[in-house]
């Protein structure tokens, strides 16, 4: 058991009978009144995701997870597929569950499946950073910083990120997984 204060990103919990992945995790202090964590929690098997309100002294109980180094191979149109890469067994995850994480998926890539005590998988875990290429974005500025306003570009997964006006299409680049931004050329 732990209180909901001491929830961080990444942490899965069970609630009502389901396991709860919790995604965000803001400590909210209002002007007047108590103290409440305000968090985005994902139910894992079904993938919704709900916004929440906790008192900070709330208990909840943590679900053990362990984890197994694996291989992103592909997708079908239902299921994204992993290799486990020590035991070349192959895991599918629906795409319905990975809504988040498919910004990120590349070929090749290497995750950590995530398992609960029984067994059961329920979510692959990210690495801190990913390269990713650009595909689409306004043509660069020659003398521009990395000071400026940024542009919009496209990379090869679909995400969209704010990058520096000197980015051209094509450029690799570093981003980050736990935010969503660039960090800088590959």
């Amino acid at each position: 058991m732990t209180t909901a204060i001491e929830l961080k990103k990444g942490m899965i919990f069970k609630q009502d009978g389901k396991l709860i992945e919790v995604l965000v995790s803001n400590h909210h202090k209002p002007g007047k009144g108590n103290t409440v964590m305000q968090m985005d929690l994902r139910d894992v098997m079904s993938g919704s995701v709900v916004h929440k309100t906790m008192r900070p002294s709330e208990k909840v109980e943590l679900v053990h997870v362990d984890l197994k180094k694996a291989q992103y191979l592909y997708d079908d149109e239902v299921n994204f597929i992993f290799m486990d890469t020590a035991t070349y067994e192959q895991y599918e995850i629906p795409k319905e569950h990975l809504s988040e994480e498919s910004k990120y998926l590349l070929p090749n890539i290497n995750v950590d499946l995530k398992f609960t005590d029984e067994g059961q998988l329920i979510g692959v875990g990210l690495p801190t950073t990913v390269n990713m290429k650009v595909v689409e974005t306004q043509p660069g500025i020659k003398g521009a910083t990395a000071a400026s306003g940024g542009k919009p570009a496209t990379m090869e997964t679909g995400l969209v990120v704010t990058v520096p006006d000197f980015i051209n299409e094509g450029d690799e680049l570093i981003i980050n997984t736990d935010t969503g931004e660039y960090k800088s050329r590959a």
